[in-house]
Formats: C-alpha cells, sequence, structure tokens
C-alpha cells in the first residue's frame, strides 16, 4: 500500500491533494513564482522538483510520467523546452520558498513560492574562486605565524633596543674588564651616562659598555664626567 504523507493532508481526500498540488505545480511552472500558504508551499516544494528532475531527462517516458500528474500540455511542453534548459548544471535545489505578510480574515502564514532560474556559476569558476580563497587564507597564516616568530625573537632578546653607536668610540663584548688599546682608555658607564679617566676614583670599579680616547670625545657623545670636572681632573 501506498505510504501516506506525514502531516495533515491539503484537502478532503487524498485525491484532492493530489489535485491540489498538480493545480499549484501548474501554475508554478506557467508563471515561475506563486503566493500560496506556507504549509502548500512546502508540500509543493519535493512535488514540483521531481518533475523538473524529469523534465531535465527530457526523454518520451518522463514526458508521459510527467502527464499523468500534470494534465495542462502548455505546462508540460514550457516544463520540457523551456524550464528545463534554465536548470542545466543546477544539481537540485529548483524552488525557493519567501515567507510574506499572513493573510487578512483567517491570518493563515502565507508564502510565496518561485522557481531559481538565475545561471549557475560553472564548476570551473568556482573551483578557482575556492583555491583562490584557500590561498589567501594560507599565505594569512603563513604572515601570521612570521609576525609571531618576530615577537618572539624580540622577547627572547629582552626587547632591548640597538645599542648607540659614538664617534672614535670602541664597544667590546659585554663585561669585558680590560682596554680594547692604549689609545682607548676612557670608561664610559651608559646607565649613568658618566665617563672615568684613568686614575680617578672610580675607574677600577666601573664596568664600562664603551671606551674613548679622550675626555673631549666622551663629552661629545652626551657623556658628564663622573663626580664633576674636579673629579675627572687627575694629574698624570
Amino acid at each position: 500500500m501506498p505510504r501516506p504523507t506525514k502531516g495533515p493532508r491539503l484537502g478532503g481526500s487524498a485525491q484532492h491533494e493530489r489535485h491540489l498540488l498538480a493545480n499549484l505545480a501548474t501554475q508554478l511552472i506557467v508563471h515561475e513564482s506563486i503566493k500560496t500558504t506556507e504549509a502548500r508551499a512546502r508540500r509543493l516544494r519535493p512535488y514540483v522538483e521531481k518533475l523538473i528532475t524529469k523534465g531535465k531527462r527530457g526523454d518520451l517516458h518522463a514526458r508521459r510520467t510527467v502527464l499523468k500528474k500534470v494534465t495542462d500540455k502548455y505546462a508540460v511542453y514550457r516544463l520540457f523546452e523551456e524550464l528545463a534548459p534554465q536548470f542545466e548544471g543546477r544539481e537540485g535545489g529548483y524552488t525557493r520558498i519567501i515567507k510574506t505578510t499572513p493573510r487578512k480574515g483567517d491570518n493563515a502564514p502565507m508564502a510565496v513560492i518561485s522557481l531559481v532560474l538565475e545561471p549557475v556559476a560553472r564548476k570551473e569558476v568556482v573551483d578557482d574562486a575556492i583555491a583562490t580563497a584557500k590561498k589567501a587564507a594560507q599565505k594569512a597564516v603563513a604572515d601570521e605565524d612570521k609576525a609571531a616568530k618576530k615577537a618572539e625573537e624580540k622577547a627572547e632578546k629582552g626587547g632591548k633596543a640597538e645599542k648607540a653607536e659614538y664617534a672614535g668610540a670602541v664597544r667590546l663584548e659585554e663585561g669585558a674588564t680590560d682596554a680594547p688599546d692604549d689609545d682607548h682608555l676612557v670608561k664610559g658607564n651608559e646607565d649613568s651616562m658618566k665617563y672615568h679617566v684613568p686614575g680617578s676614583r672610580w675607574y677600577d670599579a666601573t664596568v664600562a659598555e664603551v671606551w674613548f680616547a679622550s675626555a673631549e670625545e666622551a663629552e661629545a657623545a652626551g657623556f658628564a664626567p663622573a663626580g664633576g670636572a674636579a673629579a675627572q681632573k687627575v694629574e698624570k
């Protein structure tokens, strides 16, 4: 026995429901869009999409099968000859339902069901768009990874700024205590921005970051005499 459709029947009998769906399908095929109740639109959608699938087949058997349900010859002609070619390339989803304002009088929920006749993008175009989007996403992820690595490297280095360069000065490795040569004996302390000449009070205890050839070069670089100018004037 045929299995009845779930839900309330449209009409008083099964035969009446079949005629109702056939008439709605005929009007939709002829006019491409109709307004009906939301319940009828939802029931009509699978009914008419099966007819469109047969219309895309286009053979004699499919035409006779459709004629058993839709008796209007013009509607069948339009389905097979005019509408079916427009659905080429579309794999299902031949109709759309849009809800609209309720019907005046009984406040029944209404909807507009229409055929989806917009051209379908070719598979090659869609694949190319998807590939382009994937490449863009991968590039964005790679850029984010590079930025994160740079931030990590900067954090590992302590985020310190590049060390300043002073004219005529010599910079040694951090923690070096011996002068680079006999010409650069004036110690410069970047933390205090003070310089110490050989023989001054704090000279031996000072760890120098930079070495100058003279007190004048240290002052030109922005360093001040430690303890004042008098403290850095040492008799040779």
